[in-house]
């Protein structure tokens, strides 16, 4: 086995009423104007308010700033950082789903070394620490509290893109679940399956030790390794217990706590072994037809477990076990078309689309879609069988459509 390293958040606070300690949080930075990112719909449900109102009742003088809408485009992320800069933060605060925690990471980031977000897309690209960053989730999906990844889309070459950088990962994160009680069965639904999308791309990706980083370049990722594989472990199980309750019962304490949990662990997973040609396809799906990130992970994923099978059947038996399915007396390969299986009944389940001509996707679209998605290398690498062309990827967008 080859070094391997771990990274997280700086710090990690989870549990029901968390939110009541983001006071202690933003005095250990040393914080005393707070700039939040947030949005209408948590403004609207209460939610902004109450975070608003545990840092302000410490002395915090804060500012919020509105996401317009999920998946960020860059002009979004350059008038944050804008509205930032106006009012002079000493920390920088992400309160909702992956969208706001990401553009909060790219304001936290363009604060520290100016510039544009555009200058910092791929791998390794952050010069250094970024300004003083707290992501509180609201969702249960993206795992962005303690990833190193911020996405967003460039409008300009409708795709979305991502910055990779050990910086980008949050000082603090404050996870409560309490604070998912609020959200749809849609988005529930949404998150939750990105949350098993991260979880099983770790699980299955490239063995550490076979990771193919070309020399002279720089990576967060690394491929599969044992604290990696604990946690996705940990993250399949949950969501295959909790997600259908949670999406049917969205008061359901316990299947809130274990999706929140899910996501985290999901996030600290691939975060640190990768995702892989799920999220390469999806990037330019969402950037053409805007759909949601986690509906168009969960649309693709089990057509790309079943591309990586040949490579990954005992993996993914081990995922249909975790997804609580019975596989007594199966071989491994039954055992990992099991698995598929249940991620395409889950997905249905839950009401995730099925199929990308169900969210706006055109068949003459597909072929852009596999030059760009084969273009993306950082992630490529990462998957356990290598696409050799952008006809196999083709191929694969076309057994989904």
């Amino acid at each position: 086995m080859r070094t391997w390293t771990f990274h997280s958040a700086g710090g990690l606070v989870f549990g029901r009423e968390a939110v009541r300690q983001l006071p202690d949080v933003a005095r250990r930075l040393k914080a005393k104007r707070a700039f939040v990112v947030t949005d209408k719909v948590l403004e609207a449900a209460g939610v902004a308010a109450r975070v608003r109102g545990e840092l302000a009742a410490d002395g915090l003088t804060v500012e919020s700033f509105h996401v317009d809408k999920p998946e960020p485009a860059v002009e979004t992320v350059r008038a944050a950082a804008e509205a930032a800069k106006s009012f002079g933060p000493d920390a920088v605060l992400g309160l909702g789903g992956g969208s706001n925690m990401d553009t909060a990471k790219l304001v936290a980031l363009v604060l520290a070394h100016g510039g544009d977000p555009t200058d910092y897309t791929g791998d390794c690209r952050v010069p250094g620490p970024v300004f003083p960053l707290i992501c509180v989730p609201t969702t249960a999906g993206t795992g962005s509290e303690v990833s190193a990844a911020a996405v967003f889309t460039d409008t300009t070459k409708q795709i979305k893109v991502s910055c990779l950088s050990q910086h980008l990962r949050p000082a603090a994160a404050v996870v409560d679940p309490l604070l998912t009680l609020t959200c749809p069965p849609k988005v529930t639904a949404d998150s939750g399956i990105d949350a098993l999308t991260h979880a099983i791309e770790a699980f299955t990706a490239v063995d550490n030790d076979r990771f193919p980083l070309p020399p002279g370049e720089q990576t967060v990722y690394q491929g599969k390794n044992p604290l990696a594989d604990l946690t996705a472990r940990e993250a399949i199980a949950l969501v295959g217990k909790y997600l259908r309750r949670a999406v049917k019962d969205g008061t359901d304490l316990e299947a809130r706590d274990g999706m929140a949990l899910a996501a985290t662990l999901g996030g600290l997973a691939f975060s640190n072994a990768g995702v892989a040609l799920v999220h390469a396809m999806e990037y330019p799906v969402g950037g053409a037809v805007h759909v949601s990130h986690g509906a168009g992970n969960g649309l693709l994923l089990p057509f790309v477990m079943d591309f990586n099978r040949p490579a990954r059947v005992a993996g993914l038996a081990e995922v249909a076990r975790l997804l609580g399915e019975d596989t007594a007396g199966m071989t491994d390969d039954a055992a990992a078309v099991r698995a598929i299986e249940a991620v395409s009944l889950l997905r249905y389940d839950i009401g995730v689309p099925t199929r990308l001509r169900d969210v706006g996707v055109k068949e003459e679209m597909l072929p852009a879609f596999a030059a760009k998605a084969f273009a993306i290398k950082r992630l490529m690498r990462v998957n356990p069988r290598h696409p050799q062309s952008e006809g196999e990827i083709l191929a694969i967008y076309q057994a989904a459509f």
